[in-house]
């Protein structure tokens, strides 16, 4: 089966170390895994290829110069037109499966047209997250994108019931599916998450952007360093937010005991959580919150016991007391407490770190994923012979 997979988005580097791009690239290699053709039409690339897909065909959209906001607006709304022309030259697929972005719409219009499935997959409410947090000029163009792509899409997959609640403001619930984020199990395979016994390491992966929670985590580990001395903050990742998060800690005194790695590496991950002895996502209260967050499942894979907001998705996903623990989101002294209590009780860490494990290896694979998304393409490759 031959697949155009399209991210025609220029804040993901495609070959990237960002959360998206690891998505993108395990999205592709897992339809790879399931005996899949694919083909990448990106507008940034990012880096080179990782050796699973060093032999992907890539087909370069064209870059978006860094101008002023609205003209780099017009100019991705521009690239429809090359997308276009680039699917029609490098056909015929069986079909497509793109990432939603903000300003493409040819892709799904294009299957539409060819008779062939379009899988659009949706990550965010990318409007607002847009308009909120990056500055959104045209505003009345996006929605008209977003209206043209959700309709033009045989079937819409939503990472969250957040998102599919979102894009039922535009098409009907039946052509919605909901697809969690997942793991690699080949990543985690052989990782050991025993540290030294004379320290305890809470550790977190992101990119340092503010709806991470990072103040709240630095006034739990404050907290925590007070009755615990060993204990010793591990961040992995780099983001607009360290600047502020380092001269918080070196205000607080904690500088000495934190280690920023800053940006790294996919292949790094695995040894880093190794490293650690628990894992948080301290998101802070958020009405919407839509977020599949990636490094959860990864924590989950890597046998590390998780302190995480009780908010969004991770009500599913987490069991308090089975296989993590759930604070509520925004209070730092709850955060604290259940880093506490995982510190006294090294049973606990591990128990729970071997639950989260099972849970994600059993239901949120790559390959389980692949094998959805070629599942949700066949029955309407079915339907239309």
């Amino acid at each position: 089966m031959r697949i155009a997979y399209i991210c025609a988005d220029s804040g993901i580097p495609v070959f990237g170390q960002k959360g998206c791009s690891i998505h993108v690239q395990e999205v592709i290699g897992a339809l790879q895994g399931q005996g899949c053709d694919v083909e990448l039409f990106a507008t940034r690339i990012g880096g080179i290829a990782p050796a699973d897909l060093a032999h992907i065909i890539v087909h370069q959209l064209p870059a978006i110069p860094k101008v002023e906001r609205a003209m780099r607006e017009q100019v991705a709304l521009g690239i429809n037109h090359d997308l276009r022309l680039a699917l029609q030259k490098f056909g015929d697929f069986d079909f497509m499966y793109e990432r939603y972005s903000l300003w493409s719409y040819s892709a799904m219009e294009f299957a539409q047209e060819r008779g062939i499935p379009g899988l659009l997959e949706v990550n965010s409410p990318l409007i607002t997250e847009q308009a909120q947090h990056r500055g959104l000029i045209d505003v009345d163009s996006a929605e008209q994108v977003a209206n043209r792509v959700f309709q033009a899409a045989t079937s819409v997959i939503a990472v969250s019931e957040e998102v599919k609640t979102y894009l039922m403001n535009y098409v009907d619930s039946s052509k919605v599916h909901v697809i969690p984020n997942a793991v690699n199990p080949e990543r985690f395979s052989n990782i050991n998450t025993s540290t030294e016994l004379e320290t305890f390491t809470v550790g977190f992966v992101g990119t340092l952007k503010p709806w991470h929670g990072l103040p709240i985590l630095t006034e739990a580990f404050s907290q925590l360093h007070q009755k615990v001395p060993q204990a010793r903050l591990l961040i992995v990742g780099d983001g607009p937010e360290r600047e502020h998060l380092e001269v918080e800690l070196s205000a607080r005194g904690l500088d000495a005991y934190t280690q920023f790695t800053g940006a790294v590496n996919p292949d790094q991950v695995p040894g880093l959580l190794a490293a650690m002895d628990v894992a948080v996502a301290p998101y802070p209260a958020q009405a919407d919150f839509y977020f599949s967050p990636l490094k959860v499942y990864e924590y989950m894979a890597a046998g590390l016991p998780v302190v995480v907001s009780e908010i969004g998705q991770l009500v599913d996903l987490i069991e308090p007391g089975v296989n993590g623990i759930l604070c509520p989101p925004g209070e730092a002294i709850a955060l604290a407490e259940a880093l506490e209590t995982l510190w006294r009780s090294p049973n606990l860490r591990h128990s729970l770190g071997q639950a989260a494990r099972q849970k994600v290896m059993k239901h949120h694979t790559w390959d389980a994923i692949a094998q959805q998304i070629l599942h949700i393409a066949g029955f309407y490759m079915e339907v239309r012979q």
